[in-house]
């Protein structure tokens, strides 16, 4: 159960995704085959995660609108961080202050902050803000992430897509997601 921390509450602006696809003369459309607002999903540690868009193969199936059936899916039971052989496209909302457990996923991460100012702090203790509109490209490393507000909410989007396990020194560095393991947050698989 998410530990419930004091801070005012989410107002950040609901998170909405519109989705194209073809009509039978094969002009584009919007599909109405998923609502356009995206759940959220609250962890443990106040944290909201919204899986946007996800998609389970690489190159993405679009055909017979593969991509959305398993996207669909996904809404109803939420991946790890990463879909193995696919795309995530996440929003998280952090509540004030609050600082993500140190942890890393076996993928190539494209961060984004989207509302307000958030930290990226590293294993070796290196920490850098990123205020709206910038973005951190995180490459298999240990890391956390912290709302750099302790009055305002901020949000982050991320894409991430698998990549083959880092090799530093001769060690592999897999998958770990500290203290959101075996809680909120699911092993990826890989």
């Amino acid at each position: 159960m998410p530990t419930a921390t004091p801070h005012k509450p989410n107002d950040l602006p609901p998170v909405t995704r519109l989705i194209t696809d073809h009509n039978a003369s094969g002009h584009a459309i919007f599909s109405a085959a998923l609502p356009a607002s995206v759940p959220g999903q609250t962890i443990y540690n106040g944290a909201v995660f919204r899986l946007a868009y996800a998609t389970s193969t690489r190159p993405a199936q679009l055909n017979s609108s593969a991509d959305l059936a398993s996207y669909a899916a996904q809404l109803e039971s939420p991946p790890g961080l990463v879909v193995p052989g696919g795309t995530v496209v996440r929003f998280v909302d952090m509540p004030p202050g609050s600082l993500s457990p140190m942890h890393r996923t076996v993928s190539l991460d494209y961060g984004v902050v989207v509302e307000g100012a958030v930290e990226l702090v590293l294993d070796s203790g290196e920490a850098r803000v990123l205020r709206r509109g910038e973005m951190a490209v995180q490459r298999g490393t240990m890391h956390a992430w912290r709302n750099a507000s302790g009055t305002e909410w901020a949000r982050m989007m991320y894409v991430l897509q698998e990549c083959v396990p880092v090799e530093v020194g001769g060690r592999t560095l897999g998958e770990d997601y500290g203290e959101m393991a075996g809680k909120d947050v699911k092993s990826s698989g890989n």
